[in-house]
């Protein structure tokens, strides 16, 4: 999710251990923690604990990997303030490609801000199941208690660019406001392994930035809060999310709205069916 008031960035004290840390390959989280942030019998055991990436140490740690971090962006209306209040509106039109009831297995790319995962949950039907990984121990330990006990769901500590899943293994993989957070070379790879782990005749459900119209007063006053606060989101700006695709995007075709002016996008990317 995007971070965009800045007044709360003076607020938090930069921890030690994320300066310790950053743009090292050296993990921040044991085998022992690991193993309680994977809920899922069903995952592939993997002994070797995730790392967090250097970019989102250097980044984004004040939004999302310092302990008071959640306790300011986890409100509801903060999270459709960020948004300019379009957080219902871009959270539906993601749930409702998913479908309005779920029977199948469905993979969240990392956690999000607000009641995104809680209302997708809703959805699923008693054959369902949602898969959510995020590479921040933090923001699983929140989302476990936002879902408090409900069942079917597997959080998982995992990188969106190394998923332990095998191939074609999702019915759809939802990735909500995540591609503006990361370097080029990061999103192509976790585009890819979305493109993946989905199945033939799935889809893979993108919702983030896009350049707004020239008409959009939005698009003036986003320049200045994206360019401080989210230096990879202008590639949204400059780039369409399929000139990422893997393989130019042969066997798949791509469907993308954009709303509020241009400022958003939805893109809808499904692996064609194995003749």
């Amino acid at each position: 999710m995007s971070s965009q008031p800045a007044q709360y960035t003076a607020t938090l004290p930069r921890p030690p251990s994320l300066d310790k840390g950053a743009g090292s390959e050296s993990a921040t989280t044991g085998d022992e923690e690991l193993a309680s942030l994977d809920d899922s019998s069903e995952t592939t055991p993997f002994s070797a604990p995730v790392p967090l990436p250097a970019y989102l140490q250097q980044t984004y740690w004040w939004a999302y990997l310092h302990p008071a971090s959640v306790r300011i962006f986890e409100r509801q209306w903060l999270v459709n303030l960020i948004l300019w209040g379009n957080f219902a509106r871009l959270r539906d039109l993601a749930l409702d490609e998913i479908g309005p009831s779920i029977p199948g297995a469905v993979l969240q790319v990392a956690c999000v801000y607000g009641n995104f995962t809680e209302r997708l949950v809703e959805r699923l039907e008693p054959t369902g199941r949602l898969d959510v990984v995020d590479v921040a121990p933090v923001q699983l330990e929140n989302l476990k208690e936002k879902l408090n006990g409900a069942t079917r769901i597997g959080v998982h500590h995992q990188d969106s660019t190394n998923l332990h899943f095998a191939d074609a293994s999702y019915d759809c993989v939802v990735v909500f406001f995540l591609l503006h957070e990361q370097p080029e070379d990061v999103r192509a790879q976790t585009i890819a392994q979305a493109l993946r782990v989905v199945k033939p005749g799935g889809k893979v459900v993108f919702v983030d930035y896009h350049r707004p119209d020239r008409t959009n007063p939005f698009r003036y006053v986003m320049v200045p809060i994206l360019t401080t606060l989210e230096p990879f989101a202008m590639d949204l700006w400059r780039k369409d999310i399929a000139e990422w695709l893997p393989d130019g995007g042969r066997s798949m075709t791509v469907a993308k709205e954009t709303y509020f002016g241009g400022l958003y996008q939805k893109v809808v990317v499904t692996r064609q069916e194995q003749a």
